[in-house]
């Protein structure tokens, strides 16, 4: 991929809005080095260009390369290859770099090689089964295209931990809620769940999860079902729905359209979790009906949001 392409790569990311609610994604696909694809988000992404000079700088974390100047912003710089497990620890993959900028914060990818944009139904996109990850709690969902090669979807959200630590969660007030009321979350991502759970222990509310938007539309069809039969409403149970919008096999955006469309969760706000942080993301989650958008992961902030939205 030569320099204009790369440059063209990225452009038309606010025609992409339009994705909200289609239940597809659209993935940068890419190499380590390796015979493996990887793929990210392209809404993850800002630009992609040549590697730039280096400041290696002591005492960094394990796969931080050091720090560059990009527009008057310092920012480090990650090479991935280093938080994938492989025998060759001699690989060479750092020739491109990638800008990716989630949850807060902008920080450089060093690849291989960036290969091409693709557009995939969230529906092929799945969890990777443990025993066909060597790279288990990194990959967050598997997809396969036309050709049967499988392209691994990086949780950079991990990534992110494993380099710089988790956030830490502060004193949080608790919430003035009744006890048998719960909050029903969905996030494919290992270390968000854990955030959130954290948040919503130290506000003192019960909670209820599922790992992708399929599963928690089909638990949030079982309980609507259960309050039918017994003549009582979805609200008694469940006070919140707080969906993230990267989800393998049903999205965030399609799950908020469920809900919103199904009379049974009427007055039970969605709030929308994600990395994904943009003005363009926040009119999606804003087009299918989210009542709130949070990016992640500001404790303080999640907490904020959810008290007054599910206090008595």
């Amino acid at each position: 991929m030569d320099l204009a392409e790369r440059q063209n790569l990225l452009e038309g990311v606010d025609a992409r809005t339009r994705l909200a609610g289609s239940n597809k994604m659209e993935i940068l696909l890419f190499s380590l080095g390796t015979r493996e694809t990887f793929g990210i988000n392209v809404f993850k992404v800002r630009e992609v260009g040549r590697t730039p000079h280096i400041t290696r700088t002591p005492n960094m974390p394990r796969g931080v390369e050091g720090l560059i100047s990009l527009r008057g912003n310092v920012i480090p710089v990650l090479s991935l290859i280093s938080f994938l497990e492989h025998k060759d620890e001699h690989l060479e993959s750092g020739k491109t770099m990638m800008v990716a900028e989630y949850s807060k914060r902008t920080l450089g990818f060093l690849v291989h090689e960036v290969d091409r944009i693709i557009r995939v139904d969230w529906e092929r996109v799945k969890a990777p089964e443990s025993v066909l990850s060597t790279n288990q709690g990194l990959i967050t969902a598997i997809t396969e295209l036309d050709d049967g090669k499988l392209v691994s979807i990086l949780d950079v959200e991990q990534i992110l931990a494993n380099a710089f630590g988790e956030a830490l969660i502060v004193d949080i007030q608790r919430a003035n809620v009744d006890e048998d009321v719960a909050i029903f979350f969905a996030d494919d991502s290992i270390v968000a769940r854990r955030k959130i759970v954290e948040v919503l222990d130290k506000l003192g509310v019960k909670h209820k999860h599922a790992t992708n938007g399929a599963e928690a539309w089909a638990r949030l069809q079982g309980i609507a079902a259960h309050a039918t039969q017994t003549g009582a409403k979805v609200r008694d149970e469940i006070r919140l729905i707080l969906v993230d919008a990267e989800m393998p096999e049903m999205d965030g955006y399609v799950l908020t359209k469920n809900i919103k469309s199904d009379v049974r969760f009427a007055g039970i706000p969605v709030v929308m979790h994600s990395s994904l942080s943009s003005e363009a993301n926040h009119a999606m989650g804003k087009a299918v009906g989210v009542d709130a958008y949070v990016g992640k992961f500001d404790a303080e902030i999640l907490a904020d949001t959810l008290r007054p939205l599910v206090e008595r």
